[in-house]
């Protein structure tokens, strides 16, 4: 095994941590240093709904270690899922068209634009080393013969050479028909393949659990949990994602970490599972199992605020 494995959560801000994870009464403020006391990289969620301000991010740098990563999720518009008009920064709603529905419609040059100002917000992180992987995590309408990979050559390109990891919900892409030409669209450009841990079943939003490196530097695998009927028809988070993994399962998942670590610089892991505390202790079972035994957590007086 070569390459480094980044255990992390999905967010570490989800109101299921805030109740149970945390110590009770933290400010918010001290959340992000708590967490990177325990762990070396997160996913951030909340820029699925709203593009982030430099400043914020700013601090997001500030307060985290050296060599702490951040993959940041791309905006729903971007992924092709339904975006309300205030969800975009207030001076791009005027550039944008809507539906009769009052969602935005996603064209060419409010995509470059859009992914453009994403990465001039994230500009922080760049320079402080730590902007990971952007995530593009798409809708499962977005499906073989309705739609085609190369639609979204045009956004990689714009989002070059940051490192990019696109997550398929639907597993027609997968199929046996289709999973070779799938697998090399992705390494034609350069984009990671976005294993997933899911529920068991055939519908058509589950994906199986495929391991592929289509990128050298960068795999990645997103853990949703394996409760089938919450995943399919749950209307929160919570309903959809929440899971405890077992110890055996967790094996399993360290097994596939260190698999795809054989053929990648880099493996991110992160815990998506977000019900309760159920996404950070697992990941931290995660390190457990791979020979990662992190500090534990400082204590309130230890935390140097931005």
């Amino acid at each position: 095994m070569k390459a480094r494995i980044l255990v992390g959560t999905s967010s570490w801000a989800d109101p299921g941590f805030v109740e149970k994870w945390y110590p009770q009464g933290m400010p918010a403020r001290d959340r992000l240093p708590w967490y990177a006391a325990q762990f070396e990289g997160v996913e951030v969620n909340s820029t699925f709904y709203a593009i982030p301000r430099s400043d914020t991010v700013r601090r997001w740098a500030e307060v985290t270690p050296g060599g702490f990563t951040f993959d940041v999720k791309l905006h729903r518009l971007l992924s092709r899922h339904s975006a309300p008009l205030d969800s975009l920064p207030t001076d791009l709603r005027e550039q944008a068209r809507t539906n009769e529905r009052g969602r935005v419609v996603l064209e060419p040059a409010l995509e470059e634009t859009v992914a453009r100002r994403t990465l001039e917000e994230l500009e922080p992180l760049r320079e402080a080393g730590k902007l990971g992987a952007l995530l593009l995590a798409l809708t499962p309408a977005f499906a073989p013969g309705r739609r085609k990979l190369d639609e979204l050559e045009g956004l990689v390109d714009t989002l070059k050479p940051q490192r990019l990891a696109v997550e398929l919900r639907h597993r027609g892409w997968v199929s046996e028909r289709n999973l070779e030409e799938t697998l090399g669209w992705y390494s034609e450009n350069d984009v990671a393949f976005v294993a997933v841990d899911a529920p068991p079943g055939d519908h058509a939003p589950i994906m199986p659990d495929l391991d592929a490196v289509t990128s050298d530097d960068l795999a990645y695998l997103r853990m949703h949990g394996r409760n089938a009927e919450g995943y399919l028809h749950g209307k929160s988070v919570a309903e959809r994602f929440g899971w405890v993994y077992s110890d055996d399962e967790l094996e399993e998942i360290a097994g596939r970490a260190r698999g795809l670590a054989e053929d990648a610089g880099q493996v991110h892991v992160m815990f998506n599972n977000n019900c309760d505390d159920d996404a950070p202790s697992a990941a931290l079972r995660l390190r457990a199992l791979l020979g990662q035994d992190p500090p534990g957590p400082p204590e309130a007086e230890q935390l140097t605020l931005g």
